[in-house]
């Protein structure tokens, strides 16, 4: 238990809120952290927690696993722990019923510029429309998704090639900040929100597997964002010589003649496949049934042509 007499029920299930868990614990009381119930994860389908319970049980917080969250027994439960303030970070809606019951109010912490990227994935469409900049906000919330007035926002600039997963680290370090002084100006009571224009609002939905195929008949520019928007999941995948190979870092290759879109040659240690115009230069893969690997490991092994096509 933390000394501070500020009550907060941390909601979240993602690796991505684990430092802002852990940093909101250092200077309040986190009475419960709300997550997911254990479910069938990874390759092995194995039961396993969320990463934000793991964390909770180090940190020796209590932790609440809803199946329903208008569960009537949820509500109760959430009631009975007179929390002052609910944070919510990579988890779902949160009902009305429960909105209502904090003291002082319920925020969420999204890694996005809102109301750009709405949605699950606000991450990965960053990292695919190319942007050059990202941000954070913290907002009020309501039943519509991402749709609260805005509290605090942190703008950054992005340097070039970045994949959705490492875009995911840096969000992860620079929440815990945006986190604790949300806190502080909600229990200031001295804040304006800043209404979200609807004319701006793009959405931003989860990306599913079957949607990430790559098709190098587009510029170079736009594959290699397609790469590293989906990396390390769902991945852009193209099954070439009969398996699926996941492309998980890519660049655009300085070489702008034209070829085959699809072709690919590797040379001195670089794999490059061309698009239609340009070409990329593969950095990271992942072949069927093998771990993700950079590519300098995966031309030490691999025993095909130096050339072809990637079908």
């Amino acid at each position: 238990m933390n000394g501070n007499k500020q009550r907060i029920v941390f909601f979240g299930n993602h690796k991505i809120g684990v430092s802002t868990l852990a940093e909101v614990h250092k200077h309040y009381d986190v009475v419960a952290v709300v997550t997911n119930p254990d479910k069938e994860q990874g390759r092995g389908r194995k039961i396993l927690p969320t990463d934000i319970k793991l964390a909770a049980i180090e940190l020796a917080i209590p932790v609440i696993e809803p199946i329903n969250l208008k569960d009537i027994a949820l509500y109760k439960s959430l009631k009975q722990l007179d929390a002052d303030i609910f944070l919510v970070f990579a988890f779902k809606i949160l009902p009305s019923e429960l909105l209502s019951i904090p003291k002082v109010g319920s925020f969420n912490i999204h890694p996005s510029l809102l109301p750009k990227y709405r949605g699950a994935a606000p991450i990965n469409y960053t990292i695919l429309n190319g942007d050059k900049e990202a941000g954070i906000s913290t907002f009020l919330m309501e039943e519509k998704i991402d749709a609260g007035g805005i509290l605090l926002q942190d703008k950054f600039a992005l340097s070039p090639d970045l994949t959705a997963g490492e875009l995911t680290e840096i969000m992860s370090h620079k929440a815990p900040e945006i986190a604790i002084r949300t806190i502080e100006l909600l229990l200031t009571g001295k804040y304006e929100l800043i209404k979200q224009n609807l004319e701006d609002v793009t959405k931003a939905p989860k990306i599913h597997k079957e949607n990430c195929e790559l098709d190098f008949n587009k510029p170079a520019e736009i594959v290699k964002n397609f790469i590293n928007g989906v990396s390390p999941e769902p991945g852009a995948w193209k099954v070439w010589d009969g398996k699926i190979v996941k492309f998980l870092k890519a660049r655009v290759h300085s070489d702008k003649s034209g070829g085959i879109p699809g072709e690919y040659k590797i040379h001195e240690k670089q794999f490059i496949i061309n698009c239609d115009p340009g070409k990329i230069e593969i950095l990271q893969i992942q072949p069927e049934s093998k771990r993700a690997m950079p590519i300098e490991d995966f031309i030490n092994g691999f025993r095909g042509p130096k050339k072809g096509m990637v079908e």
